[in-house]
């Protein structure tokens, strides 16, 4: 079928051919491309046909117009679905009734809308009702169109067709959605049409072509929706991708007994374990098993089992069926090559697959698929490595609950997310992002969360809800996120309005702490100390692999002892930012620190220095004899003096007394040393140039800390001194020359020859720009992307935050430039000044160490330019190996093609 031009804007699929197939995803989105792909592997799928999400951009380009021949496009394409199922859309006898969903390249959970029994009217549920000689299910298909429709493509609320539903049971002394009979239905449905009529003042459309171009239309509006943006912000999804629409056969698994409905995943999502997982329900349709309104059972044996469920799994109830699933399940598997997560339906005893995609994990699980499917021979190692999301390692850097402290467990519901949270209970996604916002930890508990709680799911440290099973919404994006999550704890009674949750007995009120473990489903009161993980196993295994790939070394910003067995814990090659300022900021040295910036004289300054040095050549010891010869790198004092300068009344008299001195002096040097702008001030190589001091006596206590280490250990160390904020070449030779100096008198006293470096920040535009006259006497460059960021935008990071996000809201920027390096601006200058610096020293060490350095996005970025290590945070280093291994494979593909 061909649109405007050459241009195909619908796709078709069914009995066993398709015009699409799995590689389209980008024009079909994953829904429309895998249904094409199974459709072709012979699978059971119903038809249908695809519109392309290059409409969804014409769309949103041309004033939500559509392309003038896709009508005519779209109704050949349902012409088919018509001629493959003996049904005729809108036909009074045998209509053709069918869904409308979503479908974007990357996937989207419960993000966008989707329409079900879609040509559902007064005439043609007569229709269905003689094809399937069932009225209550006819007419509970009916209803069910009248709400979903009605909210997603005529924008009326939920709760006005819950309070019609709610009046009906009551008024008939019914308590459940199955109490209802046709004739009971029938009534709701007039009910609902009169709430359609109420609030649009037109009643509901009867006309099912426009039905249709009204669902098309919603799912095309619901790209924007907030709760679209939001997953997309959060998850580097770009709006200009657009969505595909996939318009599909209805086929029901509420017709009766012999009828289901499920999602399953190919390997356990939350473990990894080579197992089929998954849930189902009998005479139902798919928004039930998701939306957690009925509690699913279990597709295996083993899985009913080991959650001690006593529903009949479908492996007991419909052995013929699951066997005909699990095939597929094989064979879809081993067609992708990775974990799948498929829905389905069974209608009359016959399955049908109504979606496969790749299955969102959590890592742990992924770490395991990856492994075990090389050791099966599916995938080698370079898949495995470039399939792990470089930042959900984060979620295994998590601590776990200590198993020797005493629980008092008031629930237990599902294990749908591993790890574990404590936090105040919270009742509204609303409160939950108000809360953490202030940095309250919090826990979000709802009887069943929606798409539209997905900020406060962010925002929450942990999920509890008393509906829903492992597929439910709250499962599926908490594990995306990496967010603890306890689901289906049915023993709790939430109380929205009183603000209080019932548990065995016990009343928990909002703001009371509370624990989950959504490994074991235990929700437990009060707060439970926790224990850190441990770095084996596949973790080991994966790990192991990616530091074969990348090219890049991984050093970590670390200037404690602590901070420096954690870099080596998780396999930080050495130390690419020492920060001396945190050195000094220790309770015991600060008062020596302020005594020395408040002296007038550099004789006062000097006494001051000297009680500091000893301490300071202690940090470095301490340092080096850990690092075990690793390179450290060591910034020299960087920050303005005034975050070091004293505020109150009675630190200042602290200081007077220290120094020998009254107060009034030192507020008079305290105002003296007041900067409007301190950030551009005197700080970085400007304090080393105005008080050489400070930086002779930092020098002298690396040089001889080296010293010690060597007598001490044998172990030859080389530190690089880095010389912090520098512009010209003329700072940065001056500050050069003493460096020299001082290793010479040290070399000469006690008799060790010293082997160091001396480089540079490059953290200045300036710096950037003169990088090659620079790199005439710098031995290494590191970028300092913070204040880089900085000072190339103009922005200041502690300010930001007023604006950024409508920045990002409105496209003028894509990502937040401190979380993501600006490639194009700030990314330009650190392109320029490696060229620059390496033309004029070929062997010139580059580095980077800003917060950027543990971005998986700003990491592929310096791969790019040719860095040689990276630095980020202790913690960050795995996410940061992971990341230098996919963009050595992503930068040699790049080189093929």
């Amino acid at each position: 079928m061909v649109g405007q031009g050459n241009t195909q804007w619908v796709y078709s699929f069914g009995n066993g051919v398709a015009e699409g197939r799995a590689s389209m995803k980008n024009l079909l989105g994953g829904k429309g491309a895998n249904l094409a792909e199974m459709s072709s592997l012979g699978l059971p799928v119903p038809p249908g046909f695809t519109i392309t999400t290059e409409v969804c951009t014409y769309y949103y380009a041309n004033d939500r117009r559509y392309p003038d021949d896709l009508t005519a496009r779209v109704t050949v394409a349902l012409a088919q679905i018509e001629k493959l199922v003996g049904g005729t859309f809108g036909d009074p006898a045998h209509p053709l009734l069918v869904s409308v969903r979503s479908g974007a390249r990357a996937s989207m959970p419960g993000m966008m809308d989707t329409v079900l029994n879609l040509g559902l009217n007064d005439v043609t549920v007569r229709g269905l009702i003689e094809r399937g000689g069932d009225p209550r299910f006819a007419y509970d298909s009916y209803r069910r169109f009248i709400q979903m429709y009605a909210n997603v493509v005529l924008n009326v609320e939920h709760h006005h067709f819950e309070d019609v539903l709610e009046h009906h049971k009551r008024d008939h002394n019914q308590t459940l959605d199955t109490d209802l009979g046709a004739a009971d239905w029938q009534q709701v449905i007039e009910g609902y049409k009169a709430v359609v009529a109420a609030e649009l003042g037109e009643p509901f459309p009867q006309d099912v072509h426009k039905q249709l171009w009204g669902a098309i239309g919603a799912v095309f509006g619901s790209w924007m929706n907030p709760r679209a943006i939001t997953y997309r912000r959060l998850h580097d999804i770009p709006a200009e991708w657009g969505t595909a629409v996939t318009v599909q056969a209805m086929v029901f698994g509420n017709m009766g007994e012999d009828c289901a409905t499920g999602v399953a995943f190919t390997r356990n999502p939350s473990t990894g374990e080579n197992v089929f997982y998954g849930e189902y329900l009998v005479n139902a349709q798919g928004e039930d098993v998701v939306a957690g309104i009925r509690t699913p059972q279990h597709l295996t044996i083993a899985g009913k089992l080991a959650n001690k469920s006593t529903l009949p799994a479908m492996e007991e109830v419909m052995p013929r069926v699951f066997h005909e699933l699990n095939e597929i399940r094989l064979t879809l598997e081993r067609h992708y090559r990775d974990m799948q997560d498929v829905e389905f339906t069974v209608q009359q005893g016959k399955l049908y697959m109504l979606q496969t995609r790749t299955g969102k994990r959590t890592a742990p699980a992924a770490l395991k698929i990856a492994v075990d499917m090389v050791r099966e021979g599916v995938i080698d190692q370079a898949t495995a490595v470039s399939r792990i999301e470089a930042q959900s390692l984060e979620q295994l850097l998590h601590p776990t609950l200590d198993p020797k402290f005493k629980r008092d467990v008031i629930a237990v519901g599902l294990p749908a997310s591993p790890g574990a949270a404590s936090g105040k209970v919270v009742f509204s996604a609303d409160e939950a992002e108000k809360m953490a916002g202030r940095g309250e930890a919090v826990i979000l508990v709802r009887i069943e969360t929606s798409p539209e709680d997905i900020h406060g799911m962010n925002a929450a440290r942990g999920i509890l809800t008393t509906r829903g099973g492992m597929t439910s919404h709250a499962a599926v994006v908490a594990r995306g996120m990496g967010r603890a999550c306890v689901a289906g704890a049915g023993e709790l009674r939430i109380d929205y309005k009183g603000q209080v949750v019932l548990a065995r007995g016990r009343t928990v009120k909002a703001g009371d702490i509370i624990t989950i473990d959504g490994s074991t489903g235990q929700v437990m009161l009060g707060e439970v100390p926790t224990i850190p993980p441990e770095m084996s196993g596949d973790f080991a295994t994966l790990m192991g692999w990616a530091d074969g790939l990348r090219r890049m070394k991984v050093r970590a910003n670390a200037e404690t002892p602590v901070d420096a067995r954690a870099a080596l814990k998780f396999g930080a090659e050495g130390i690419g930012l020492c920060r001396t300022e945190h050195m000094f900021f220790n309770a015991e040295r600060i008062l020596a620190v302020r005594e020395m910036i408040l002296a007038e004289t550099e004789e006062g300054r000097r006494a001051a220095l000297a009680k500091i040095e000893p301490m300071q050549r202690q940090d470095f010891v301490e340092l080096f004899e850990i690092m075990a010869g690793l390179p450290v790198t060591i910034r020299l004092l960087d920050p303005p003096l005034h975050e070091f300068l004293p505020h109150s009344d009675e630190e200042l008299a602290e200081v007077a007394r220290a120094a020998g001195t009254d107060v009034l002096k030192v507020r008079q040097r305290a105002i003296q040393l007041h900067e409007m702008n301190p950030m551009l001030g005197l700080r970085g190589c400007r304090l080393g140039i105005a008080y050489p001091e400070i930086y002779e006596m930092q020098v002298r206590a690396i040089f001889e800390a080296a010293v010690q280490v060597f007598r001490n250990s044998g172990a030859t160390i080389k530190p690089e001194v880095m010389i912090p904020l520098v512009a010209t070449r003329k700072e940065f030779e001056l500050l050069k020359t003493m460096v020299d100096r001082v290793a010479a008198e040290i070399s000469q006293a006690q008799g060790h020859k010293l082997e160091y470096s001396v480089g540079t920040m490059i953290e200045l535009p300036r710096a950037a720009l003169r990088a090659g006259e620079i790199a005439e006497t710098a031995e290494f460059f590191s970028f300092g992307t913070n204040d880089l960021t900085q000072t190339t935008l103009g922005i200041s990071r502690d300010d930001a935050g007023s604006f950024l996000p409508d920045y990002q809201r409105l496209g003028i920027l894509e990502h937040d430039p401190f979380a993501t390096l600006d490639a194009e601006g700030v990314g330009e200058l650190v392109q320029v000044a490696a060229t620059r610096g390496r033309a004029v020293r070929p062997g010139l060490k580059l580095g980077i160490c800003g917060e950027h350095g543990g971005d998986p996005a700003s990491i592929q970025f310096c791969e790019q330019v040719g860095l040689d290590y990276v630095s980020c945070s202790p913690y960050r280093v795995p996410v940061a190996r992971l990341a230098a291994a996919q963009a050595t494979l992503h930068s040699s593909v790049v080189k093929r093609d």
